[in-house]
Formats: C-alpha cells, sequence, structure tokens
C-alpha cells in the first residue's frame, strides 16, 4: 500500500505579511485580523479593537493631544468613535490590529 503524502502545517509570519505591502493593511484569512508595516502615518478605521505592535516602535495619535507609544508586544485598545492615526518612529514597525467580531 501507498503512504498518502500529509501536508505539513505551517506558521504564518505576521511581520513578513505586514512587511510585504507598506503603508496598506493587509487581511488575515478567515478572520478579524490585518498588520501593517508603517510607512509614514496611516488614519486608523474607525473599529473596535485592539492594536498591537509586533515589531519597531508606534505612537498613535488620539483626540485631545493625547498619544500612546507602542513598542513590541504592547497593544491599545481603539474604539470606533475615537479617531486615531498611527505613525511609525523606527523603521520596520509592523502593527496587528484585531477588530472585534460582530
Amino acid at each position: 500500500m501507498a503512504r498518502e503524502k500529509v501536508a505539513v502545517p505551517q506558521a504564518l509570519h505576521l511581520t513578513r505579511l505586514g512587511q510585504s505591502a507598506p503603508g496598506q493593511w493587509v487581511g488575515l484569512p478567515g478572520g478579524e485580523l490585518r498588520v501593517i508595516n508603517l510607512n509614514g502615518k496611516v488614519v486608523g478605521d474607525s473599529v473596535t479593537g485592539w492594536l498591537i505592535c509586533l515589531s519597531g516602535e508606534a505612537v498613535i495619535d488620539l483626540p485631545l493631544s493625547n498619544f500612546v507609544r507602542l513598542r513590541p508586544g504592547e497593544g491599545y485598545r481603539v474604539t470606533g468613535d475615537e479617531p486615531w492615526t498611527a505613525f511609525d518612529t523606527k523603521e520596520g514597525s509592523v502593527l496587528l490590529l484585531s477588530v472585534d467580531g460582530e
């Protein structure tokens, strides 16, 4: 009997995925996750969820002259009613956005 070849599971490298399209959100299949390699400023969508820094360093600019600095492994919860803008302070900064489910 011939043995069937079993596919080996592969991990998805989120930082590399984000770096594949600088300045553009890249959606992960089957979920509400997106990654972006920051290339200048990006205006955030009106969604509620978590922004998580995967690499580099980013600043999340919030209303009323407030801001949050994110380093690798740090996250900040954004809400749909609070506008935000993100920009990188180090080259190669990648953010993950995990949007709350409906």
